[in-house]
Formats: C-alpha cells, structure tokens, sequence
C-alpha cells in the first residue's frame, strides 16, 4: 500500500514533509474529522492532497475563491492528476456534463463554491459522485464571529447528513480561540483533531512606523531593504500613484487590483512572479494563491481592518525562511479614521434598505425575480447616478452578501458563450452567403459537444489559434452570425458581478436580522481595537501578540521587532552601543568568533543587541559561515 511519503515524493518531489503536515495527513487517513490552522505559506493544500489520493472515492474540496480554485486544479493536472472545478463561469450544460463524468470516477478532486452545494443540479448527482473525503478551505468562513462569515458555508453542514461516514478536513491561515471552537460545532465534528502550527515566524521583523510622509518612509524601507516586495494600499487610485513615484525613484514598480482586465492582472502577477518587477503595490486583491518564497518585505501603505488580515499578508514574506520584514506605516488620522470604521462598516438597517432599492432600480429588477442571476455592474456609475456615499454602497453590499441576499464579484469572470439556434437549412444558406464564416462554423461545431442543443463556454482565443483568423475576426464572425440569428453568442465578461441569491424582495420587507447584525458589529469593533492596539504596542513583542491573539500560548519573544529590538538597545547605554558598533565596522569583514573575543570586555548579550540591531538596519550582513561584513564591502 502506498504511504504518504510516496505520494509526496512522487507528485511533489520531496522528501520529507513540513512541520505537523504529517500529523494532519495521519488524522485524516484515521478518519478523524481534523481542523488544520496552518499560517500563510504553510502547505496547506498538501494537508488534503496527499490523504485524498490515499482515500478511495472523490475529494470533494468548497473553496470560495475562483483564483485557488483554478490555480490547484492546474497544478493537480500538471502532475496527472485528474482535477476539475465547478465555478460560475461554467453553464448548465457544462456543470451537467462534468458531474456525469464525476459519476463515471473520472476525477480526484472536484473544487467547488458553497453556493454550488445548493443547487437543485448538485443535489442530483451527489448520491452518485462517490465522496471519500470532505475538504472546507478558508474554514474561517463558517463563523459568524470571524472576520469574513459567508452565509452558504453554515449550510455545509446539510452536506454531512448526506454524506454522514465521510470524514472532513477544514483549513483556515488564522482563526481565534472562540472562532476555531465555532467551526467545529457549525461542520459537525465528531472525534475532531485540531492541529495549529506555530503563529511565529522567526525570520520576520514586524515594525510600524509613525511618520510625517508615509511615501518618504516606504522609498527609504525599499532602498535599506534590497528584493521583491508588496506593498499594500487600500485603494486602487493609491496603487497607481505610489508605483508611479516609486518609479521615478528608479525602484521598479507595478500596480495591481480588481479593477484591471484579467489579462493585464495576470501578466502584472507573472512579471512580478518571475521577479521582472520588483515592487507590486496593490490592493487586498493581490496575493491569494501566490507562492513566491523570496519576498524579502511586505509594506502597508494603509492600515488593514483586522489582525486576521494583517497577519496573512505580512506572512507572504520569507517563505523561504529568510530573513525579512513587515513593516506598517502610518499617521495619526489613520489610526483615527480606523477607530470610526465599526460605524461606517455596519450602517443603519434603514440606509441599507435605500440603497438596496437603488441597486434594483439600477439593475432593473423588478419585485419576485432575479433569482440566480448575474447582473453587470460598475460600482461608480451606480455611486454617480444616484448620488450615493462611496464606502456606505460597499459596506452595505457586504452586508446584503452576509445576510444572504447577493453576493458582489469584482473580478469574476463568465467566458464567453455560444449556442446554434438555425436550423441544418438556414446554416447552409448563411454559409453560403458568407463562406469566410465557415472554417469558423465547422471549428465550433467539432470543438464543442452539446453546442447545437445547450449554451456551452468558448474561447475565443483557442477558435483564433484553430482557425487562423485574429480575435477581432473570431468576435466580428460572432457578431456578424448573432445578428442572422444563426447562434446565440454572449460574449464573455471580465467585469463587477451582482448575483442575486434570492429573489429580489420590496425594500420595505427586506429581511435583516438586527440582532445577528449587531452582534456582528460588536465583534468587527473588537477586532478594530486589537489591530489599534497592535499598532499601538511599545514595550510588548509584536510577533508575542500576533500568537496570543490566536491562541498560541506557546510562543516566546521574538528578538527581532522594532520593539524586541528597542528594549535591547535600552539595555545598553549609548556610550557602549556606539563603542560595540564602531569597533564592528572597522574591524568587517571579519569572522564572528573572532569579534567576539575581541570585544570580550562587553557582555555577549550586548554584543548581539548590537550585531541584530545592524542586520536589521542592513548596515551589515553575517552568511552562514560567520563572516561578519559591511554590505558595501
């Protein structure tokens, strides 16, 4: 029988496995049901890979996000491993025919959203799929007490009943005492294993810094530290502004957020993956999925809602167990504009009903319909024409997401659409009036099964690629048979969705429970206090409290904060710090031992405060074999 050892080493091409992701694996395969808090860059994915290819039967994995749907499911099929995700850009026809070959035993891994789950089509087929494990990604989203609740992951539980001797895996990057105890209630654990990993990360330094011009300081961090970086603002005006004056310092820099077309998004992610741009500035929208190890910083322009998310982006730094930093800068009026958040975050139920009567007004929905469809909108025309304060219209669509009324996608994306509606007859005169349409035509109907009789998805490049035409050709034939009626074509769209999960309701009657809400508001104000208060800390380690926050008791001083590093410099006095650091940069390049024996009169404790303190100042650098050197030696 295969072990976990050969799998690893044969898909993946390691030898040994990450701290505890061995424990996970063998809680699984036990048939526990196991929750996984696994920090950013832990490996998560493997802690469900590796069992779901020793489990009989398909792996069911709910995901919320459509990019790591598609990226695991790539990577799955790059290593033969046949994986396949049911996201919303797929039609009716398409779904139908991919749960008939799950059926059949085709795939491994099926990734799906929870939404999915709730279908009448779902439903159907899931007595027949064969689940040998359950895998709940982004676990958090089960509670209502976190940080981001989805409604349609507390309906995963119903999943349970039709499936009761299957055994889950949950995973989530950060969750509380309080929310890891709520998820194992909500999905029904029984015999549950909860595994945490450590919240430290020893090679990061975590630093904020209050500052007169937070541009100035981002320049002078992005100078002293040398590699990749993020940094992270929190609008996409923002983005473009700052990578235009980093730019000018000749620090080169993109931006990135969900505003962009897919493509250009996905060339900005690839250059900076292959480190032909060194700075990507961008919103909260960049980073899900990315595995790039040698982030050497990750800054915050902006000061993120929550502890949550501020520990999941900094942690895309030093993957590779380097030495890095995390570095936050700010102003007094941002600390303040924080604080007033709860309110704007959670706004009056009656705004709430104004705007969402506003919303169907620009949609066009009429009372009792709208049901499981996607409505184009831009988000600016619609603050525009009705006059409408910018934030409130976007905290009030997270409320209406929350309370399960719509969900609101800035960056999905429905590939274009194709079904024959002619007739055998009225196709052969159409190509006979325009034979250049042809090659197109017999490519369509060879390429995709089921266009005659369903809408199935295109890709218009792929057609180009076929035929030999352009995409502007492929569009313009498109167009030109839509408008004979000869097919019906939709093109695809890359632009903000409105899905409307239920019927749309009178404003007056929209349900909302207040309750619910304000509980909500009140633990969305703990947790703006605790990121205040995180800022806030100068005598406390910051990595100390990041663990604690999530329950991690075991966790020691870091050493190499801006404050673990302060109150060393406190234990020297001026006159020793600068002896100890002048005897250092004359006597560089120079073995470390050495060093040491040289300044034998100081305390070795005061000798490293020093030597730390110059690291992290990159004024010099020690490589493995103790070479002590200025970097410009």
């Amino acid at each position: 029988m295969e072990s976990p050892q050969s799998i690893l080493k044969y898909y993946w091409k390691h030898d040994s496995f990450r701290p505890m992701q061995e424990d996970i694996i063998h809680s699984v395969l036990n048939g526990n049901d196991t929750l996984a808090l696994l920090p950013t860059g832990g490996g998560k994915s493997i802690c469900f890979q590796v069992p779901g290819l020793l489990t009989d039967g398909l792996c069911l994995v709910i995901s919320p996000l459509i990019a790591l749907m598609r990226d695991q499911v790539e990577s799955l099929l790059q290593k033969g491993i046949p994986a396949v995700a049911l996201h919303s850009g797929l039609s009716f026809y398409e779904v139908k025919q991919i749960l008939q070959q799950a059926t059949h035993g085709d795939f491994k891994f099926m990734y799906l959203s929870p939404e999915r789950l709730e279908t009448n089509l779902f439903k159907e087929y899931l007595p027949a799929l064969n689940v040998g494990l359950l895998v709940v990604d982004e676990a958090h989203c089960v509670s209502q007490w976190g940080y981001d609740f989805r409604p349609p992951y507390l309906r995963i539980a119903a999943l349970r009943n039709e499936l009761p001797d299957v055994t889950m895996i949950a995973l989530t990057a950060s969750a509380t005492p309080v929310v890891q105890e709520d998820i194992t209630q909500k999905l029904k654990f029984t015999q549950g294993n909860v595994f945490r990993q450590s919240f430290e990360r020893p090679n990061i330094s975590y630093s904020c810094f209050k500052v007169d011009s937070k541009v100035n300081k981002v320049i002078e961090v992005l100078t002293k530290i040398p590699g990749s970086s993020i940094v992270y603002c929190s609008s996409r005006r923002q983005t473009k502004e700052l990578a235009h004056l980093l730019t000018l310092q000749n620090i080169p820099a993109d931006y990135y957020h969900a505003g962009l077309p897919q493509e250009i998004r996905n060339a900005k992610q690839h250059a900076w993956i292959n480190s032909e741009v060194r700075v990507m500035v961008c919103t909260n929208a960049f980073g899900m999925g990315i595995d790039k190890p040698d982030v050497r910083s990750v800054i915050h322009f902006d000061i993120p809602e929550c502890l949550e998310n501020y520990y999941q982006e900094a942690g895309r730094a030093g993957r590779d167990g380097k030495k890095s930093y995390a570095v936050l800068v700010y102003q007094e009026e941002n600390l303040q504009a924080l604080a007033a958040m709860p309110d704007k975050r959670f706004p009056p139920i009656s705004e709430i009903k104004k705007i969402y009567q506003a919303l169907a007004d620009y949609l066009q929905v009429p009372v009792g319909i709208g049901e499981g469809q996607y409505y184009d909108f831009d988000l600016m025309t619609f603050i525009k024409n009705f006059k409408l304060d910018g934030m409130l219209v976007v905290n009030t669509l997270k409320v209406l997401e929350q309370e399960g009324h719509i969900t609101f996608s800035e960056n999905i994306f429905l590939p274009s659409q194709v079904n024959f509606t002619a007739s055998k007859e009225s196709l052969q005169l159409f190509e006979d009036s325009y034979p250049h349409t042809e090659p197109l035509i017999k490519c369509l109907l060879r390429t995709y099964a089921g266009i005659l009789d369903n809408r199935v998805s295109v890709h218009e490049k792929q057609l180009a690629r076929l035929c030999r035409l352009t995409m502007e050709e492929v569009h313009e034939q498109l167009l030109l048979m839509r408008s004979y009626g000869i097919i019906e074509y939709l093109p695809q769209k890359d632009t903000p969705q409105i899905h409307y999960l239920l019927n749309r309701a009178s404003a007056q009657y929209l349900q909302i429970n207040q309750d619910r809400y304000l509980l909500r508001k009140k633990l969305y104000t703990e947790r703006v206090e605790t990121m205040l208060s995180y800022i806030k800390l100068e005598n406390q380690c910051r990595s100390l409290y990041i663990a604690s926050y999530f329950g991690d008791s075991a966790s020691k001083e870091c050493g190499v904060c801006d404050n673990c590093l302060a109150k060393k410099r406190k234990a020297l006095s001026s006159e020793e710090f600068e002896a100890i650091q002048k005897h250092i940069s004359n006597a560089a390049p120079i073995r470390l031992t050495t060093l040491l024996d040289q300044l034998n009169k100081f305390n070795k404790e005061k000798i490293w405060s020093v030597l730390d303190h110059l690291q992290s100042e990159q004024l010099i650098t020690i490589d493995e074999q103790g070479l002590v050197s200025n970097p410009s030696s």
